[in-house]
C-alpha cells in the first residue's frame, strides 16, 4: 500500500496536446514551473504524435489472451494511414462520404477484401481491432460515432508536435496561478447566470449618467451591468439554453451553428487497487473485443453491452502519486448511460471486463471507483465539441463572432464569444479554449485603445 498518495484524479482535461512552443498551455506551465524537468524536454517537443501518444500499451482479447502485438499493431498502422487520408477531402466539393466513419468503413472493405481459407481468423483479429480503433476515435473527438463526424471539414483540426504530458499538481494548478494574479474578490464562483439582456439600456439604481447595454441576472437574483460580456459556457450548455439565456434571442445563423455543430460525451472511469495486475512498465492497457468488426454496426443494447464501448485504461504514473490507479475512458451513448449506473454497478461492471481481459476469474475486484459525468453536468452537458455531419468549419467561427453584428454599432461587442467550441482548428482543447479568451480580450483591448472620433 501506499500511504503518502495524494490520489490526485482529472475528472476534466488530462493531458496537454502537444507540449511544444506553439502550445500556450505548455508555455505558461513552463513558465510558472508547473511542469515535471521531463515533460519540458526538448526531445519531447518535436515528437510528430499526430494526436495519437505512442504509449507502452498491452492489447487483451475478450477470450482473455494478450493480442499479438504484430497484428495490433499492423492493423492499427492502416487505421492510421486511412485517418490521415482524410485529410485530401478538406475543401472539396464533393467528398465521397459525408461522414468519416462512412469513408473509414468503406475504405476498410475496400483494403481488407475477403480472404480464402486459413487467413480468415486474420482478418477477423484485423477488423476486431480496428473496431477498436474506431472506438479510440470517438473519444478524441468526444462523439457517439465517426459517423456523426464530418468528413470534408474533419482535416482542419490541427494537431500540435510534442508529446502529451500531464500536470504534476494538476490541471486546476494552472487555473489557481492564473488566478492568483487577480485581485481578491474579482471572480466569483457559484454564481449561475439566468438570463443576458443585451440591445437595451440598464442604469444603476441610482446612476442616472451612466447608461448600459447588457444586464445580467443571476440564479439567485444578483444583477451585474455591463458593457461587454464574453460567454464561454460549453456548447452543450448553449444548446439546450441559448432561447432563454439571451434576451432578445440570438440571431438566426448563430442560432443554427449552436445547433448544427456537434457536442457529446467522453468520460472516465477511475479504478484503484489495492495491487496492481499490471506490469509496472505498462502505460495502457487496451481492450479489443474479438467478436467485433468495423465493418458491423456495434450492438444497440446498452443495458447489456454499454461496457464494449470503453477503450481501455491508462495507467495512472507515478504509483507513489496516484496509488494503483487505471483510468478507463468511453464515449457516447454507452457513456451517457454509464453515468445512470450506481458506483456498484459500474464497479462490477469493469471487474467482469478486466476478468473477461486477462483471463483471471478470481482477478480483486478494485477496491473503489470514481467516474465523470459530464452529460449530467447541468452546466455542461457533454464533454467538448466537434464538426458534425451538416456543419463545417464556418459555423465555428460563426459562434464567435460577437453581437451586434453590425460593425458600425455605437456600442460595439456587447456579448462575445470564447471556449473551445469557438477555435476553429483547436476544438476540444484546452489551448483551443485559452486561445479564444486571449482573441475575445484582444478585441475588448482594440476597442478600448481605439481613438476617439472627434
Amino acid at each position: 500500500s501506499l500511504p503518502a498518495a495524494s490520489g490526485l484524479a482529472e475528472m476534466g482535461a488530462h493531458w496537454i496536446h502537444g507540449p511544444s512552443p506553439g502550445n500556450p498551455v505548455f508555455c505558461l506551465a513552463s513558465r510558472y514551473g508547473l511542469l515535471s524537468p521531463e515533460a519540458a524536454r526538448e526531445e519531447n517537443q518535436q515528437v510528430e504524435a499526430g494526436g495519437h501518444p505512442p504509449m507502452p500499451s498491452v492489447t487483451y482479447g475478450s477470450s482473455g489472451k494478450v493480442l499479438s502485438p504484430k497484428a495490433v499493431r499492423e492493423a492499427r498502422d492502416l487505421f492510421y494511414a486511412l485517418l490521415a487520408s482524410t485529410r485530401a477531402f478538406q475543401g472539396s466539393k464533393e467528398p465521397p462520404w459525408p461522414s468519416v466513419g462512412q469513408y473509414m468503413r468503406a475504405e476498410i472493405a475496400r483494403t481488407i477484401p475477403k480472404k480464402a481459407g486459413g487467413q480468415e481468423d486474420a482478418r477477423r483479429l484485423q477488423l476486431a481491432v480496428l473496431a477498436a480503433c474506431l472506438k479510440l476515435e470517438c473519444c478524441i473527438s468526444g462523439t457517439h460515432s465517426m459517423d456523426l463526424v464530418a468528413l470534408e471539414p474533419f482535416g482542419e483540426y490541427v494537431s500540435l508536435p510534442g508529446l502529451d504530458c500531464t500536470f504534476p499538481g494538476g490541471y486546476s494548478s494552472l487555473s489557481e496561478r492564473l488566478l492568483s494574479d487577480l485581485p481578491e474578490g474579482t471572480v466569483l464562483l457559484n454564481k449561475a447566470v439566468k438570463t443576458i439582456q443585451w440591445q437595451g439600456s440598464f442604469r444603476e439604481g441610482g446612476d442616472t449618467a451612466r447608461v448600459f447595454p447588457v444586464r445580467v441576472e443571476c440564479e439567485d437574483g444578483d444583477v451585474f451591468l455591463a458593457d461587454h460580456v464574453i460567454v464561454t459556457v460549453p456548447l452543450g450548455f448553449l444548446k439546450e439554453h441559448h432561447q432563454e439565456l439571451f434576451q432578445p434571442p440570438l440571431p438566426k445563423r448563430k442560432a443554427e451553428a449552436i445547433r448544427h455543430l456537434g457536442f457529446g460525451t467522453n468520460n472516465k472511469i477511475f479504478l484503484e487497487f489495492e495491487q496492481p495486475f499490471w506490469e509496472p512498465h505498462q502505460q495502457l492497457l487496451e481492450v479489443v473485443w474479438e467478436d467485433e468488426s468495423a465493418l458491423e454496426e456495434p450492438s444497440a443494447d446498452l443495458e447489456a453491452n454499454w461496457f464494449k464501448k470503453l477503450i481501455g485504461f491508462v495507467v495512472l504514473q507515478p504509483p507513489e502519486q496516484h496509488g494503483h490507479v487505471l483510468c478507463g475512458f468511453i464515449a457516447g451513448k454507452e457513456s451517457e448511460y454509464m453515468e445512470t449506473l450506481s458506483d456498484a454497478e459500474v464497479l462490477s461492471a469493469m471487474t467482469r471486463v478486466l476478468r473477461t481481459m486477462t483471463g483471471n476469474p478470481n482477478l480483486p475486484a478494485p477496491k473503489s471507483v470514481l467516474r465523470s459525468r459530464w452529460h449530467s453536468a447541468p452546466y455542461t452537458r457533454g464533454s467538448y465539441s466537434y464538426v458534425a455531419v451538416g456543419s463545417s468549419g464556418d459555423d465555428i467561427d460563426v459562434l464567435a463572432q460577437p453581437l451586434p453584428e453590425d460593425p458600425e454599432d455605437p456600442r460595439p461587442l456587447q456579448l462575445l464569444f470564447a471556449g473551445e467550441a469557438t477555435h476553429r482548428t483547436f476544438y476540444s482543447t484546452t489551448h483551443g479554449a485559452l486561445l479564444s479568451g486571449w482573441r475575445e480580450a484582444e478585441r475588448l483591448n482594440q476597442l478600448f485603445r481605439a481613438p476617439v472620433p472627434a
